[in-house]
């Protein structure tokens, strides 16, 4: 139990330090498509005067459910916003901190599932086998999944699919390497 947990922390922090290298770097901006300042300020002006009064949220632009709404929405063109009412930095330190235990409870959840596998798998090979293979089909599900369902271009997701499976890999990989008892047996 002891090497599960530590094992999980360990995950954790590899994961979160893969993360912050996707996505608290410049290597971020690889991920999104770019705007010339004034269509972006454009954009951010028509966000405060239109959003700003429903809140942070998330929302699918035109709004379906009714005639008018379906006919513009298959007429297009259409957008999913992420919206945020009051902006925040562009590090945040208090997200980082959310992040952070975020990643430590996701490694402490591996290391529980690594450990039920573990006891079955006593080879590092196919234990390493398991971690990856479960991290591509979390990751393909979920990541490519969206502009698939939702008819977004893909450069986003593939950014995020390739960030999440490297991190989530790792962090199998670690608990498979060095946290699981050797011979399947646990302890």
């Amino acid at each position: 139990m002891a090497r599960t947990l530590i094992g999980g922390v360990a995950a954790g922090v590899v994961l979160y330090l893969i993360g912050f290298v996707f996505w608290g770097t410049p290597l971020s901006q690889l991920a999104f498509n770019r705007l010339e300042q004034p269509q972006s300020a454009a954009i951010q002006q028509a966000l405060a005067e239109t959003l700003t009064a429903s809140g942070t949220g998330t929302y699918s632009i035109p709004a379906t459910g009714t005639a008018v709404g379906d006919i513009a929405f298959a007429r297009g063109p259409v957008a999913v916003v992420h919206f945020n009412t009051g902006g925040f930095p562009v590090v945040d330190s208090g997200s980082l901190g959310s992040g952070f235990i975020l990643a430590i409870i996701t490694g402490l959840i591996i290391a529980a599932a690594m450990g039920v596998v573990g006891s079955r798998i006593a080879d590092f090979a196919g234990r390493a086998q398991v971690a990856v293979l479960f991290a591509l089909a979390a990751t393909l599900y979920l990541d490519i999944g969206q502009p698939i369902f939702n008819h977004f271009g893909f450069g986003y997701w593939i950014y995020l699919f390739v960030s999440d499976f490297v991190g989530l890999a790792a962090a199998g990989l670690i608990i498979a390497r060095w946290f699981l008892p050797r011979g399947g047996i646990l302890s």
